[in-house]
Formats: C-alpha cells, sequence, structure tokens
C-alpha cells in the first residue's frame, strides 16, 4: 500500500474553521485527520504540504517511522503549526491502520479498558454575559443528563484581575453552583492568562464551590509559574492543551505542575504520543482528561484514545455546534447522562463529506479571548449533535 495524495479541507464553522486531512492509497483506503488550529488555517495548510512532499510513495501503516522521521529529522521541529499538520496526518495513517485490519484504532493500542466515556461540556453558556443568565443556561443544560459543565468567568481580565471583577466571577460560578447543585461537576477555565499572584487569589476564591478543576491559571510557556500556583492553591489544576510531544509532558511531570493532563490529539503530536503521554501521566497518578473542541475528526480520535487509556478521566465536548455539522461527516454519537458509548467501526469510525466541506469555505474569524465577544462562541442557528 502507498501514499498516492493528501487534501486538506478548511470548513468554517463560526468561531473558526476546522481543517480536515485526507490521505489516499493506491488501493482505495482513505484516512482521515484534523489539526485545527484557530487563526493559524493558512499556515498549517502549508506545513500539510510539506508533509505531503515526504509522505507520497510510503506505506502509510509505518506510522511510527514516519512520525519520527517527520518530526525528528526536521531541523525546525516543535511549534504549534508543524504539530498540527503532523498530529492530523498521523491520526489520518491510524485511520487507515484500521481500516486495512477491519478494527477500530483503539484495539490496535491495545483494546478498551473503557466502554464509556465521561464528558464535560463546553460552549453551554453561549450569550450569558450576567451571572443570574449563565445560572438559567446552566439550568437548561444538566435537563440534558449532563453531569460536568465548564466556562470561563473572568470577562475581559488579563494578568490581573479587579476586586470587581473577581467578585463578578465568584457571583458567576455561585449561580451556576446553585442552579445544578451538587451532583454536577464544575470546571473552571482561566484560558492561560494571569500571572502567579492572580491565579493564586482565583484558586482560593473559587475553592469553596469545589470545582474539579483550574484550567490554565498562567500562560503555558512558563511551567515553573504553573508550579507556584499549583503549590498554593486549594483546587486541583488542570493544563497541557499548548503543549507539545511527551517532551514537553516530561517536564511538566518533573514539576509536578498540575493534577489534571489536556493534551490535544490534534496538536500534542496525534493519537500514538497521546498515548505515550497518558502512560506517562498513568505512572505519575496524574488523570488523562484530554482537550477537545474541536470538529468531529479530532472527536472521533480522542475517542479511540479514551477507550484505551487506563487513566482516562473525563472529555471536553462542545455542547452544540452549526446546524450542518451532521452533514461535514458520518459522526454518530452514542450519549446518555452524561456519557458517549465508544464505538467499534473500524479506523476512526468517522468519514468526511468532501463535498459538504466544499460548500463551507474559510472565513476568517477573530473571536479572541479577553474582549468579551467569547460568550458568544456558538452561533445563532446551532443544533446538538450528541
Amino acid at each position: 500500500m502507498k501514499v498516492t495524495d493528501i487534501k486538506t479541507f478548511v470548513v468554517d464553522c463560526f468561531r473558526t474553521n476546522w481543517v480536515f486531512v485526507k490521505v489516499y492509497t493506491d488501493e482505495g483506503i482513505e484516512g482521515v485527520g484534523e489539526g485545527t488550529l484557530e487563526y493559524k488555517e493558512k499556515a498549517l495548510v502549508g506545513a500539510v504540504e510539506h508533509i505531503k512532499d515526504y509522505l507520497i510513495g510510503k506505506d502509510p501503516r509505518q506510522i511510527e517511522k514516519h512520525y519520527h522521521d517527520i518530526y525528528r529529522d526536521a531541523y525546525w521541529r516543535g511549534g504549534a503549526v508543524l504539530m498540527s499538520a503532523l498530529s492530523a496526518v498521523e491520526m489520518a495513517l491510524w485511520d487507515i491502520l484500521g481500516k486495512s485490519l477491519g478494527v477500530p484504532v483503539y484495539q490496535l493500542l491495545g483494546g478498551k479498558v473503557n466502554e464509556d466515556c465521561r464528558i464535560y461540556v463546553n460552549g453551554w453558556f453561549s450569550g450569558a454575559r450576567e451571572p443570574e443568565e449563565f445560572g438559567e443556561k446552566a439550568r437548561e443544560t444538566v435537563k440534558r443528563g449532563v453531569t460536568a459543565m465548564k466556562w470561563d468567568p473572568f470577562g475581559k481580565s488579563y494578568l490581573q484581575i479587579s476586586n470587581r471583577d473577581l467578585d463578578k466571577a465568584i457571583r458567576c460560578i455561585a449561580a451556576v453552583r446553585e442552579a445544578v447543585g451538587d451532583g454536577v461537576d464544575l470546571l473552571i477555565e482561566a484560558h492561560g492568562r494571569f500571572d502567579v499572584p492572580t491565579g493564586i487569589k482565583i484558586a482560593q476564591e473559587i475553592a469553596p464551590f469545589k470545582p474539579m478543576f483550574l484550567e490554565e491559571p498562567v500562560p503555558p510557556n512558563n511551567l515553573e509559574a504553573l508550579a507556584a500556583v499549583r503549590e498554593k492553591s486549594p483546587v486541583a489544576i488542570s493544563a497541557g492543551e499548548r503543549l507539545y510531544t511527551r517532551f514537553d509532558y516530561n517536564e511538566l511531570f518533573r514539576r509536578r505542575a498540575c493534577d489534571y493532563i489536556q493534551p490535544d490529539v490534534s496538536h500534542a503530536g496525534g493519537i500514538m504520543e497521546l498515548k505515550k503521554i497518558a502512560a506517562i501521566a498513568e505512572a505519575n497518578y496524574i488523570p488523562f482528561a484530554p482537550h477537545n473542541p474541536s470538529g468531529p475528526v479530532a472527536n472521533a480520535a480522542t475517542l479511540q484514545l479514551a477507550a484505551c487509556c487506563p487513566n482516562f478521566c473525563i472529555l471536553e465536548i462542545m455542547y452544540s455546534d452549526v446546524e450542518y455539522r451532521k452533514y461535514i461527516t458520518n459522526e454518530n454519537l452514542l450519549y446518555e447522562n452524561g456519557y458517549i458509548r465508544i464505538g467499534d467501526r473500524p479506523g476512526l469510525g468517522i468519514e468526511l463529506n468532501e463535498e459538504e466541506c466544499l460548500k463551507h469555505p474559510y472565513v476568517e474569524h477573530n473571536l479572541r479571548h479577553y474582549t468579551g465577544a467569547l460568550t458568544d462562541i456558538r452561533p445563532a442557528k446551532t443544533e446538538f449533535y450528541f
């Protein structure tokens, strides 16, 4: 079997653009991957073209070799763009391997240890601005059986937060906790934007509401700063969505800088790299809670890992999405009471509809954090997809 072509599909999805990759072979087996990278889609497409130059004519089933040749032998390695391109292509190669053998990818990684995948929802709060509105949105959300929910209550604050804005954030968390009761886990997002003393202060202020974790309290490029927050935090700290490969994570583990890890299959190196990261975390008794706010292919790949990683804890998923998501792939999520059943289709268990992708071409977006616009994270016309 040989690779004959690689194509990228950039698909507008309101907040950003999904970036899908499709790898074609001379035996007619096709694999799909995803490397969605907000506001860097054009650079990502270019990086995939470089990987294409390497892969054409090679056996797609030699995944470990190709990964190392592309990553290790490149003089300029790492970074968000290259790693997202490599991640997308790598998961497409796993899709091809699974399809060629007629088995799901998790079967190639040791088989299932989990039949179901617990989820927490993001984006459920879209449009809410005042604490009471967040509470009402939360009350509606749990009617769908949701058992865990995440959001960023910190508005436009950056590096520091005023007492006024912190008080509003605390009132927001209190409103949500009152709306959903003690039986629902709350996960508080900080988007990596505070300094160390502010991160510590926030952690101390939110502790009475018993959150599962505080996510990315400080920027991702200083693990000592993250460790400093964790050392003084009364709540668990999660991090890792902007770390790449097990080598970055090795430093995170060495510093004991967080309590939950959140690698993203679309950015950290793909399926095997996340499997390795999760294994190192397991040896450190750290739960694996993958970052997963992107599209249907990344979701399918992450579910394969949820199936086969013993220390898998919980998976992020968007509460709803653009109304045409259901046409982009044949995604079929079996959801019940806060869990998604892990399927058994060959490969990643998902196919890309190329014609539908072309109906929603690239659109430039600039929905940045810290502007207040992030509360409108979902479009006006949105649908549940699980």
